[in-house]
């Protein structure tokens, strides 16, 4: 069973921009305190009567704090890549192999009439997503990775 997702207002960029849209003016922290993520909060924000000034500054708070977060999990990766470790610098390449294998596995049992398994609609959903994420961060991180060294060439 998978945790209900937490409001955008619980989560660390949530709780920081409500208290700087509450402090810049009260009814645009009214206003945000329904939105759900850093998009609604965004939408939210351009919708509300405040001064552009303030929609912008807000809307810039948003960015940069979402850019930080990128960063620090950038940056545990290059550790992780630093790391005299064989785990930490084989940890994702490792998951996804596994991802891959249990993906592939579980498609092909699911598939074989004449064994009596079948994958549950909300496992193959989260699968899903689990294998999507693995992928894209493997990827993604590694190409961020290569184009970093390039640039510091």
């Amino acid at each position: 069973m998978s945790k209900p997702k937490k409001k955008f207002g619980e989560t660390t960029v949530g709780k920081l921009l409500f208290g700087a849209a509450s402090m810049a003016n009260p009814a645009l922290g009214n206003i945000l305190k329904g939105v759900t993520s850093p998009k609604e909060a965004i939408a939210a924000i351009g919708k509300s009567d405040v001064s552009a000034d303030e929609k912008i500054k807000l809307q810039q708070l948003i960015y940069e704090q979402q850019n930080k977060e990128m960063e620090s999990i950038t940056s545990r990766w290059e550790a992780d890549a630093a790391s005299d470790s064989w785990l930490s610098k084989n940890v994702r390449p490792l998951v996804l192999v596994w991802c891959i294998v249990i993906f592939s596995l579980a498609g092909l049992l699911d598939s074989v009439e004449s064994i009596p398994f079948h994958i549950g609609e909300t496992w193959n959903d989260t699968f899903e997503k689990v294998m999507m994420a693995v992928v894209l961060a493997y990827f993604g991180g590694r190409s961020g990775e290569k184009v970093t060294s390039i640039f510091k060439k």
